[in-house]
């Protein structure tokens, strides 16, 4: 047995996207990622524990915007139609393709049994799966705000920390005690708001920890804690880069399904408004290979199943061996077992990759035979009874290490505009302006101002894609939000009937809590 862990981490999240009006661009994405990755994980977890000669075991992140979205009855009502419209388009395809629509239509087939069979109830499977020790539930923050941004006001970071371990109680009925920072962010002094909103690990890039004061003694391959009792693990790139990488990784394959050669962009608009879409855009029907990273689209050949399965088995035995590899060296010169930490976005397998579960079934069935233990953040902490103190240093996993893809001349406007709605909110909280006749708007608010937080938002900016729609919705939170506060402070009455509307679209956090805006005495 080598001497030594595998912790794979996942960060599942999505953006607040619910909508009352079905059909919406955002709807969509919440319905391929549940087809494509949350379904398929929960499928690829829980056969492999099931399994007699298997140990799985990863750590996931499920943000509150995501979980808001799982147990939303609207969505969950429309999910059956939106699947069954996919299957009547595929039925239609009758030149071509063959191997790959048959395969297609068994996977979607397959993830719609499974979510009649749990009637939706996707938390409750994660739940079970925690039970069970084969995860490790993580919560992250309450909308996925960049938090060093929102640092001017500490009680903002603070409502985003507290509002998501709320959250989080009200829905798993237990707290969580591991948090994945959004975009694994990290700036001097979080440390203290985690743990007094009792968050005790985290996940940082590698140079959060390479760069900490002082120098760990084992770099990334053993975790650290802060004098105030956080602990802070360091991606390592190595057992990241060969799967994390669509160029030089594993999902580059030829033989793996082209995530970008969509029949959406192949069909014609008028079969598009006969299904119900009135513009051109993806429909998660993707029936052909990379084939090469140099061809072009419209030049794709026909995905094959068979090639693919055949691919990503030895892709896992290739992964495993490699680790193993790693791990013989670095025992040599460390006391402790190292532990090498592999964290990806959740969607990379099943979304982006579409084989990406199949590897992790792999990794499930073939770690053993390597020598390889599969552990949780969790377990990584309990098998380390002395770990070295360390201020790690502020970080991201962003494009350049910090946080420069957040706060650049496409998205830096949007910083004065949380600054200036974080004082407020503060402010009002905090000079007991708070009585029975304004709690719902105050509420409200924060709401509000936690949904336009959102770092999503600022990356759509920055990467320039859909960027008319990261724009609206930012505006469209932040309009409610002064809307709520005006109002408020000019002692208005606001029109039952809007407010009922607002609440009615915003309905997330059902117990959020103004309390965790306020200043500290």
């Amino acid at each position: 047995m080598t001497k030594g862990n595998l912790a794979i981490v996942l960060h599942a999240h999505l953006p607040y996207v619910r909508s009352e009006e079905p059909g919406s661009l955002e709807e969509d994405w919440f319905f391929q990622a549940l087809v494509e990755c949350y379904l398929p994980l929960l499928e690829t977890l829980e056969n492999a524990s099931r399994a007699k000669d298997q140990t799985p075991k990863i750590t996931i992140g499920l943000s509150p915007t995501l979980l808001s979205l799982l147990v939303d009855d609207v969505l969950k009502n429309r999910f059956e139609k939106w699947v069954t419209i996919r299957l009547e388009v595929l039925n239609t395809i009758d030149k071509g393709c063959l191997k790959a629509v048959l395969h297609l239509k068994d996977h979607l087939i397959r993830q719609l049994e499974s979510w009649k069979i749990s009637k939706g109830d996707l938390i409750g499977r994660f739940m079970r799966l925690q039970t069970l020790e084969v995860i490790d539930i993580l919560t992250c923050a309450a909308t996925h705000g960049y938090l060093p941004l929102l640092r001017e006001n500490p009680e903002t970071v603070r409502a985003q920390l507290k509002t998501a371990v709320t959250e989080h109680k009200r829905l798993f009925k237990s707290a969580p005690l591991g948090i994945w920072l959004p975009e694994c962010a990290y700036y001097e002094g979080l440390d203290e708001l985690m743990a007094e909103s009792g968050l005790r690990y985290a996940v940082l890039d590698g140079h959060g920890l390479l760069n900490a004061d002082p120098r760990p003694r084992y770099g990334l391959y053993a975790p650290i804690c802060t004098r105030r009792g956080v602990a802070f693990f360091g991606r390592d790139s190595e057992s990241t880069l060969p799967v994390w990488s669509a160029r030089d990784g594993y999902p580059g394959n030829p033989n793996y399904r082209e995530f970008h050669r969509d029949l959406g962009w192949d069909l014609s608009i008028e079969k598009l408004k006969k299904i119900g879409i009135q513009e051109k855009r993806p429909l998660g029907i993707k029936l052909f290979k990379i084939t090469s990273q140099k061809t072009s689209l419209e030049n794709k050949q026909e995905y094959d199943p068979q090639a693919a399965k055949e691919n990503v088995a030895k892709d896992a035995e290739n992964y495993l061996k490699d680790r193993k590899k790693q791990l013989i060296k670095l025992e040599r010169s460390m006391q402790i077992q190292p532990l090498l930490i592999a964290p990806f976005d959740a969607e990379l397998f099943g979304h982006w990759w579409f084989e990406g579960p199949k590897f992790l079934s792999h990794l499930f069935i073939k770690s053993k035979k390597e020598g390889i233990k599969l552990i949780t953040l969790k377990e990584a902490l309990q098998l380390t009874p002395q770990i070295q103190l360390c201020n790690p240093s502020p970080s991201s996993w962003g494009q350049g290490g910090f946080h420069n893809y957040w706060l650049n001349k496409s998205n830096a406007w949007i910083v004065h505009e949380w600054s200036k709605a974080g004082r407020e909110m503060v402010s009002i909280c905090s000079e007991g302006l708070i009585d029975e006749s304004n709690i719902k708007i105050i509420k409200q608010a924060g709401r509000e101002l936690l949904l336009c937080q959102s770092s999503d938002w600022s990356f759509i900016l920055k990467a320039g894609t859909t960027t008319e729609l990261a724009r609206e919705r930012i505006n469209v939170h932040l309009e409610r939000f002064w809307m709520l506060i005006n109002a408020l402070k000019d002692n208005k009455n606001i029109n039952d009937k809007v407010l009922e509307e607002i609440e009615k679209e915003d309905c997330i956090f059902p117990l959020i809590s103004p309390i965790d805006w306020r200043k500290k005495i």
